[in-house]
């Protein structure tokens, strides 16, 4: 039993790939992150290198893995228990964090300390949610229009906004890689666009809703949940047969607003920072 090593993305969706798609709605985002990187070059997420590796059992089988896209934390899948110790325990690189299911983080938090001596701070916590079945709200004024290059500074700026909500850097490639395959859409209103959401390339059959943003003086109208709809219905017409997203488990509003369209809680995850 064993972690194996790489740089190459290739490799890790050669040995990882079947291990993540067998659990395509838990594994969404190493799924999308590998499928990013393999389609836009390695540096998408940011200049450095990025890392990943998987574990095998003592029968050669695949159960657990993660990735790393610099300067983000690790991001670990499932994984056996003595598995998340020893990855701890053996990777030779610094680390901002550890982005896993809530247990498993706290236990490789816990080996770092004492391997490291690192002070640990607990970061976003985050709930995944499947969709059952879609629950459209009353429409507010309005329609969605999947958004072009034409929009591609308002997206930039709306995509710094979200991220500084959730404590994150972005990327401007992150933006152009959406607007290449129509992964971006805007609600408008009179000609004036006052809500985003976005989503995944389908992988497995499972496309994750990303990135949903009302600028402030848009909100408390209803454009958040008609967008969220709008994305997760073309999602299905075009074939999806999961389709998932993530909430900040501090902000009651947008958790009661997708349990309400019809999503259902998954399992929890939450980032350890470590300094």
């Amino acid at each position: 039993m064993s972690w194996h090593i790489s740089g190459a993305v290739e490799d890790f969706i050669d040995r990882a790939g079947p291990f993540l798609r067998s659990h395509p709605v838990e594994n969404t985002v190493p799924l999308t992150i590998a499928g990013a990187l393999k389609s836009r070059g390695p540096h998408i997420y940011g200049p450095a290198d990025p890392i990943f590796g998987w574990w095998t059992d003592a029968g050669g089988q695949v159960t657990g893995a993660f990735l790393r896209t610099p300067p983000h934390p690790l991001l670990l899948t499932s994984t056996p228990p003595d598995s998340v110790v020893a990855l701890a325990n053996d990777l030779e690189t610094p680390l901002p964090g550890i982005n896993a299911r809530a247990g498993d983080a706290d236990r490789f938090a816990a080996a770092w300390q004492e391997r490291t001596g690192a002070t640990l701070t607990v970061g976003r916590r985050a709930r995944l949610f499947r969709l059952d079945a879609l629950t459209p709200p009353t429409p507010p004024p309005g329609a969605a229009r999947v958004a072009g290059r034409a929009d591609r500074d308002l997206l930039i700026d709306w995509f710094g906004g979200f991220h500084r909500e959730i404590g994150e850097a972005v990327n401007a490639d992150l933006v152009d890689d959406k607007l290449a395959y129509g992964g971006l859409t805007l609600w408008e209103v009179d000609g004036e666009p006052v809500s985003m959401a976005g989503v995944t390339r389908p992988d497995s059959g499972m496309v994750r809703v990303v990135a949903v943003y009302t600028p402030r003086r848009h909100r408390a109208k209803g454009y958040g949940g008609a967008v969220t709809t709008a994305v997760t219905r073309a999602a299905l017409d075009a074939g999806a047969t999961d389709v998932v997203l993530f909430t900040d488990l501090t902000n009651p509003t947008s958790n009661a607003l997708y349990q309400r369209l019809g999503y259902r809680p998954v399992e929890d995850r939450k980032v350890v920072q470590f300094q």
